[in-house]
């Protein structure tokens, strides 16, 4: 007896590794080269539960899902030929919010790919793990027979799993069974969780409500539809079981609780487990689907109403994608699947009710984003490799002496290396350690050779801040003849950060850790008029992060983004007017900075900031009308202008409003 597991180091995959060394045989598991850490930290958790002299029968093979045959070489290929009896496929993406050029590589080309290798391999049997997203929107009970029945498929994620499960059932060339599991969460016995996924969402929402009602208050709620939800032991212990029973190949299986759960019901649950308030009473969904719904749909579509609920739901981390989806709309029948696990200790599948105490448990103890708040600086860095660009001076000089004060090591990076090289020195007279790169990040050849130059003195860079950058004052009347400021923006706050994060990121993935924090600025969330060169190419950059960061999170990187207020540093100084604006000191922040690093959230900022984006969002022409009086009333830098410092220019606020009002300012 022989296996072949793709998506073995995976959430689903690690348990049915662990429960196929229980039986004989070799197992062999895909892995890409620069993944082999994962797989030996899975080897060495084994030997704990399944012994050293079991794990030696785990054997890795290099290869990637996105190349034919799964990047398996010649002979590779010829030395398993014939020898695989169980060919498992679990690779794939299980995010609602990844990318659809993800989904479509890893859950449609990749099944492609294995299903070729099964081929080539002569394997005795295919094993696809698909899911109930096939099934899409269809209305009523979705049975184990049923496949292409017409129902729709709403997102890009729900139509790769449809299309990797057809390509199963009419390309491959072995017998083969497919798997669907429901929304697959923590262990039922340990609560073993892996990321934030599924109704985990909803997990910081159930606390802020702990805090804020008494758990005796009874609360009215919505019935927000139906889901399905199944424990991760249960799936890998069910997906063994039946893989081996005989006579059950040309079939599917719904690895799904029986019929479906109430959405409201299953918040109850872990209300209970949080100790938070529950629903006493929720407004039946046919009484909301019979009421008039158009004018509600209509003021929700709203841009003004719809940027607020997006406001809303990334502060308490929902993605706007998990609630497009919460109601599942088909329920899964299961016969086949009780049938095939009949009298084994998989018959019954664990009731919410049951096992929503330990998920909760391990969510609060392990995966809550507030408790890395309880940790200190040092606890959260200390021997962590932290490359900070623009450090000579400023924000980034005073982030470096408090990330060495803590323990870490900075990687000190900007141009003018005298200024580093005195940095450094100052660190190691305290007792830390630092090390420093010239580089001009304007220049992506110049990155280039930093990144090799960094490879070569470290293993590996734990954690990137993009602090250095460039901010151009100066309104678009003044900007018609100088198009380079916008170039010169773009390459250093946008181009030079997205090419030091894209050099960074394979290692860190390939370790399953690294955080980025992303220095941004206020501006991009209250649009202040002269700065659409600056604020522009932040824009971009948070952009880039929101999509990036949906990609990678599952690899275990991570990312901020800071929106900084003023701060007062060398990047201001020309602008005489900022003088008499308060502003923050260097020290603070960095304090900003270095809780980003402490905390790894997702998102830091100031309430003024967080005002203007709702601002906007509600009323964005009575906002334009106000940024219009601040432009009128405080004009462009004698800098900007390219002229000399003048006495008005260097007189107080007070004065230069008044001025410019008593000359009329007209909306």
């Amino acid at each position: 007896m022989a296996y072949f597991v793709t998506g073995a180091t995976g959430f689903i995959g690690r348990r049915l590794v662990e429960r196929l060394l229980a039986r004989t045989g070799e197992i062999y598991v895909l892995v890409r080269e620069d993944s082999l850490a994962r797989l030996d930290d899975l080897i060495e958790r084994l030997e704990h539960s399944a012994g050293a002299g079991a794990t030696k029968r785990i054997h890795p093979v290099t290869g990637d899902l996105r190349r034919p045959l799964l990047g398996l070489e010649g002979e590779q290929v010829t030395e398993l030929e014939d020898r695989i009896d169980h060919f498992f496929h679990l690779a794939a993406v299980y995010d609602m919010t990844a990318p659809i050029e993800l989904d479509m590589a890893v859950n449609v080309g990749g099944t492609g790919h294995a299903i070729e290798l099964a081929g080539a391999l002569r394997a005795g049997r295919l094993h696809h793990v698909s899911s109930i997203a096939v099934a899409g929107s269809y209305r009523g009970v979705f049975d184990e027979s049923d496949f292409d029945e017409g129902q729709r498929l709403p997102s890009p994620y729900h139509a790769t799993k449809f299309e990797a499960e057809r390509i199963v059932r009419e390309q491959s060339l072995v017998p083969w069974r497919v798997y669907r599991p429901g929304i697959v969460v923590g262990d039922s016995k340990t609560g073993e969780m892996d990321k934030i996924d599924g109704p985990y969402y909803f997990f910081k929402a159930i606390q802020r409500l702990r805090r804020l009602v008494p758990q005796w208050m009874p609360l009215v709620g919505l019935d927000l539809g139906r889901t399905n939800i199944v424990p991760v032991d249960w799936v890998a212990g069910a997906l063994d079981h039946i893989a081996h029973e005989p006579d059950l190949d040309g079939r599917a299986f719904h690895l799904t609780y029986p019929g479906s759960q109430r959405v409201d019901m299953v918040i109850n649950d872990f209300a209970t487990a949080a100790h938070a308030p529950r629903f006493a009473v929720s407004i039946d969904k046919r009484v909301i689907d019979v009421a008039p719904t158009a004018p509600l749909l209509l003021l929700m579509r709203m841009p003004p109403l719809r940027q607020a609920r997006r406001i809303v739901l990334r502060e308490l981390g929902i993605p706007q994608e998990v609630l497009e989806h919460i109601d599942l709309v088909p329920s899964f029948d299961t016969r086949q699947a009780r049938r095939a696990l009949a009298g084994s200790p998989f018959e019954h599948v664990p009731a919410l009710r049951e096992y929503a105490v330990h998920l909760w448990d391990y969510w609060e103890r392990e995966m809550d984003p507030s408790l890395s708040r309880n940790r200190t600086l040092a606890e959260a860095i200390s021997g962590r490799r932290v490359l900070i660009t623009g450090a000579s001076s400023g924000i980034g000089r005073a982030t470096a002496l408090k990330v060495a004060g803590a323990g870490a090591i900075p990687l000190l990076v900007a141009r003018n290396v005298e200024r580093l090289e005195e940095l450094r020195a100052e660190i190691v007279a305290s007792g830390g350690m630092a090390y420093v790169y010239s580089a001009d990040l304007s220049d992506t050849d110049d990155i280039d050779r930093l990144l090799e130059r960094i490879g070569a003195d470290h293993r590996h860079v734990d954690m990137l801040v993009n602090n250095a950058g460039r901010s151009i004052r100066r309104s678009i009347a003044l900007s018609y003849d100088r198009f380079h400021d916008f170039e010169r923006t773009m390459q250093l706050n946008y181009f030079g950060a997205v090419k030091l994060i894209i050099g960074l990121l394979p290692q860190m993935r390939a370790r399953g850790f690294g955080h980025i924090v992303n220095v941004s600025s206020i501006g991009v969330q209250t649009n202040p008029p002269r700065f659409s060169a600056y604020v522009a190419s932040k824009a971009a950059l948070d952009a880039f992060t929101k999509v990036v960061a949906s990609e990678v999170i599952g690899d275990g990187v991570t990312f901020t983004t800071i929106h900084m207020p003023l701060v007062r540093t060398p990047m201001i100084a020309p602008t005489k007017m900022y003088d008499t604006f308060p502003a923050i000191a260097p020290d603070e922040a960095a304090d900003m900075i270095c809780e980003a690093l402490r905390t790894r959230p997702k998102h830091l900022g100031t309430p003024l900031g967080t005002a203007g984006e709702v601002a906007y969002a509600l009323a964005p022409e009575a906002v334009d009308r106000l940024l219009h009086l601040a432009y009128r009333v405080f004009p462009d830098s004698a800098a900007a202008r390219g002229e000399a410092e003048s006495e008005q220019e260097h007189a107080s606020l007070e004065q230069l409003a008044l001025a410019n009002i008593m000359k009329g300012v007209h909306w």
